[in-house]
């Protein structure tokens, strides 16, 4: 039995030289090398119309891209990211047990380097999942990616746990396949109504950075145990989850009932009151 925790990366990054170090290399390089390429080859006005922002944030991305060197990796991708997921996490004090627990079981989608695990080597970029980049036949990076996200992931793990925003995680969701992992959805929000939940955007990130460093210092390895979560004043709520109370089996078993597929289950972790 095995699981692999997806999430989303940061807009913002910088280089950072401390431990953890890269030890691994992004194993779709070759096609982030074939996106540099095309990055490179547009005016300044096509990459800041690209990435939808301001000259202030378009011109040193601009100048990053023109200069970059992948061979000059000299930052751990779950160090390089600086949003809050990435602060809340905790990476850089992080045990040597709980960084090989993050390595084997955290992987982070971009829209850059496809699949990355936290120990391997990037430089900053830019370049969001959703952005409208033409690359070859494909008219987007959604299109440019394919199911290759999903089929590296199946290729390591029975369960595939999406913590990501809806934005990356579309990118392996919506080729999962029968017979393919189990995918088990994580959302963390206020309860409204009898069964609702609302779901604020920067608490959100919080809790899922909180939550991905809850199961490397506890070394979770079964998505059941995901229900003892208690972080933040958040807790387990059944009756909003959704067929994701059940324990792992091993994977014959749960072929042969039938559940092994396509079928996406959700827990959801609801802030309990004070």
């Amino acid at each position: 039995m095995s699981y692999r925790i997806i999430v989303s990366p940061a807009k913002k990054m910088n280089v950072v030289d401390d431990e953890p170090h890269p030890r691994t290399q992004p194993v779709f390089l070759a096609q982030t090398i074939r996106l540099m390429h095309e990055v490179q080859r547009l005016s300044y006005e096509e990459c800041r119309e690209l990435w939808k922002c301001s000259d202030k944030l378009a011109r040193p991305n601009y100048q990053r891209f023109q200069a970059m060197d992948l061979t000059q990796a000299s930052s751990a991708a779950v160090c390089a990211y600086e949003g809050i997921q990435y602060q809340h996490l905790c990476a850089q004090v992080m045990s040597a047990g709980q960084l090989a627990w993050l390595q084997d079981h955290l992987r982070i989608l971009s829209g850059f380097y496809g699949v990355l695990r936290p120990l391997d080597g990037v430089v900053p970029y830019r370049l969001e999942m959703q952005a409208k980049l033409s690359v070859g036949g494909a008219k987007d990076l959604y299109e440019f990616w394919g199911t290759s996200l999903y089929d590296a992931l199946a290729a390591e793990a029975d369960t595939i746990v999406n913590v990501a925003s809806v934005e990356y995680a579309r990118a392996v969701t919506r080729h999962a396949m029968e017979g393919g992992p189990r995918m088990v959805t994580c959302l963390f929000g206020e309860p409204r109504g009898e069964l609702g939940l609302v779901q604020k955007s920067t608490e959100a990130k919080a809790a899922r950075g909180t939550f991905v460093r809850w199961c490397a210092e506890n070394r979770v390895e079964d998505p059941y145990d995901f229900r003892d979560f208690a972080e933040r004043g958040y807790r387990y709520d059944p009756a909003r989850s959704q067929d994701a109370t059940r324990r792992q089996q091993p994977a014959g078993r749960r072929q042969a009932a039938g559940s092994h597929g396509a079928g996406n289950e959700v827990m959801v972790f609801c802030l309990q009151e004070s």
